[in-house]
């Protein structure tokens, strides 16, 4: 690289400064371009742009003793965050991205779709067409029906999910299993049991435990209260009761022993009276 060429720093920088896009970093190095050219690089403090870099390219003639700026630019560096490659909308679109009010038409070349049965304008023929399922201009192929069925028995209600692995039986002996028509009917139904797979596309071999034919043994289930260990209760001795005396001049319920009632006499001792109320005499 000619020095005149490599030793040009100062103007290089000079250069971004004249620009005016905000701070010029540390030097970075220079690169040759050819035997006329070189790029400067330094480091850019912008906000947003962490690891990208400035970018100086310098010429000069063979002959001359003097570099001039041909291009300034911003470029990524190394470790620069970057958006990444441009893709076009049919393969940028991924499953879930469709909203109520999109429009997603199949590419022209779509390989999941053949033609179909063509109306031929005969009321007849077209309704026993559409009866037997041919009143639509393109059908899936063969390969997109292929990719359908690996693509379902892959999923959350194929045979290898932990659902069916701990499944008492089988989709294809559930009451509650509805299969496909066509082709696809030997290996796929649908669910019909709103506690299960309601809706869904299942596998022949997909299980679960709501199952048509599944029983649980008696006393099986969730008991309605936790169960009570009276083993864990724990005796506790409880202290006797403290008696006080009471105080003196408290109110007692005690009666003093001069007002109590002599005992009554027996029946046959008991004291006659005469008529006029006085105690009879004795002798």
């Amino acid at each position: 690289m000619r020095p005149v060429l490599a030793d040009a720093v100062d103007l290089a920088r000079q250069a971004l400064i004249d620009l005016g896009e905000g701070e010029v970093g540390a030097h970075l190095g220079v690169t040759s371009e050819g035997e006329c050219a070189a790029t400067h690089r330094f480091s850019a403090q912008l906000p947003g742009y962490r690891g990208w870099q400035w970018a100086v390219v310098l010429a000069a003639d063979p002959e001359s003793d003097r570099a001039t700026v041909s291009e300034l630019a911003l470029l990524p560096g190394p470790d620069a965050l970057t958006a990444p490659d441009w893709l076009p909308w049919d393969e940028r679109i991924r499953p879930g991205d469709l909203s109520p009010g999109d429009l997603l038409a199949p590419l022209p070349s779509d390989p999941r779709l053949v033609p179909g049965y063509v109306a031929t304008g005969d009321p007849a023929v077209d309704e026993v067409a559409l009866e037997v399922g041919l009143g639509r201009k393109q059908v899936m192929s063969l390969e997109g029906r292929l990719d359908a069925a690996e693509r379902w028995r892959e999923g959350d209600y194929g045979p290898d999910s932990e659902m069916a692995k701990a499944a008492p039986s089988t989709c294809e002996l559930c009451g509650f299993y509805l299969p496909l028509s066509g082709s696809l009917k030997v290996a796929f139904g649908v669910c019909g049991n709103e506690m299960a797979a309601d809706g869904h596309v299942v596998y022949a071999e997909y299980g679960c435990g709501a199952h048509s034919d599944t029983t649980l043994p008696t006393g099986a289930g969730s008991p309605q209260f936790d169960a009570y260990d009276d083993g864990a209760v724990e005796m506790v001795a409880l202290p006797e009761p403290k008696v006080e005396a009471p105080a003196a001049g408290a109110v007692t319920d005690e009666v003093p022993a001069d007002e109590v009632p002599a005992a009554e006499a027996p029946a046959d001792e008991a004291p006659t009276s005469d008529a006029a109320g006085e105690p009879a005499s004795t002798d």
